[in-house]
């Protein structure tokens, strides 16, 4: 009766984070949704962007490690499935951005600079909300599938094959189209690499102290090879527009010239890519649990303020804007990580 009684009260602690985390979560979907401001909106929107990047990225690598096995998918479990799981949280938190998408996008207002057959037959919100709960619906099963160890090589090359299609729409849709004169053919692969980055990052920082040399090492190159293919898509979007010189992309960079947002955009680039370049481009670097870790905590950083270079500056009022999005941001890794604390220990247990 006793030790029955210690575990049960043990459970009941232990439940108590995800039952904090879920109220906050709430709460702040709740005052999103009824105080619907444009800075607040606005900032939950890039909020979302920036702390959505692990869960689904967390998705992407379990279905690509299901299709290609290693030691490094094995001794990250009990980081990825967890994440992965919070694919549901990704879906319900997306809905403020669909109570407020009047005060996102321009093509949802009166006056739209936007063609009026492209407003038709894709820029509408009935197409917006399809391609979203496409997305969202398809990301939580497939998230919460292989989160529980229940899925297969097939439903993952499937699901791969999935999530390029929607990660094309919604990259548009969600982000790119809060300008949406401006096209980036190239954008739905940097997002999906950018998804791939900052998972992986996060992964080194949290999973670093248990991972032997060998796997640290995977992991360490794996991330390295995400950052590159961040840096030669921007730099080829960048280099292509330039040359081709067009009035839509000229206004869209030059909106993103100022001082201030070309002082972010430099230290994105230094700590979310030359830093860790240097770090783990040595072997030494890689096997190394800080080195790790620091290569790690230097790419979130340079996620978040690439993020934020690329949304902020199509938004008036940018310093409102940015402001409430690090409130966001806070309140939804808290409470991601209130829930994903009772989630990580029952992970390693899970075996497919």
């Amino acid at each position: 009766m006793t030790a029955q009684g210690g575990a049960l009260r043990y459970q009941d602690l232990r439940r108590w984070p995800a039952v904090c985390g879920i109220l906050l979560l709430t709460v702040a979907l709740i005052v999103t949704s009824a105080w619907r401001t444009p800075a607040l909106s606005r900032g939950w929107l890039v909020a979302f962007a920036v702390w959505s990047c692990v869960p689904v990225g967390s998705m992407v690598l379990l279905l690509i490690h299901s299709l290609t096995g290693g030691r490094w998918g094995e001794a990250t479990t009990a980081i990825l499935r967890p994440s992965a799981a919070l694919t549901s949280v990704v879906a319900i938190v997306f809905i403020p951005i669909l109570v407020s998408y009047g005060q996102l996008y321009p093509w949802a207002q009166a006056g739209s600079p936007v063609a009026q057959d492209v407003i038709k037959w894709y820029l509408n919100w009935p197409a917006y909300v399809s391609r979203a709960l496409l997305a969202l619906c398809g990301w939580w099963v497939l998230g919460t599938t292989f989160a529980l160890g229940r899925g297969r090589p097939l439903l993952a090359g499937l699901g791969l094959a999935f999530y390029g299609a929607t990660i094309s729409l919604v990259a548009f849709d969600w982000y790119l189209s809060v300008e949406p004169r401006y096209v980036a053919t190239a954008f739905p692969a940097t997002l999906a690499i950018q998804q791939l980055a900052a998972t992986l990052a996060f992964v080194a920082v949290f999973a670093a102290p248990s991972l032997d040399e060998s796997v640290a090492s995977d992991i360490g190159a794996l991330l390295l090879a995400t950052l590159l293919g961040v840096v030669y898509l921007e730099f080829m979007t960048y280099l292509v527009a330039w040359y081709g010189d067009l009035p839509d992309k000229a206004a869209w960079y030059l909106k993103r010239s100022s001082s201030a947002w070309a002082a972010t955009i430099i230290v994105a680039f230094v700590f979310g890519a030359v830093l860790p370049f240097c770090i783990l481009l040595l072997r030494k670097g890689r096997r190394s649990r800080y080195g790790l870790q620091s290569a790690g905590i230097s790419v979130l950083l340079g996620s978040v303020l690439h993020f934020c270079w690329l949304i902020v500056p199509a938004f008036d009022h940018q310093v409102l804007v940015a402001a409430a999005a690090a409130s966001a941001f806070v309140v939804l890794s808290v409470g991601s990580i209130l829930v994903g604390r009772v989630l990580i220990p029952e992970a390693g247990h899970v075996r497919s």
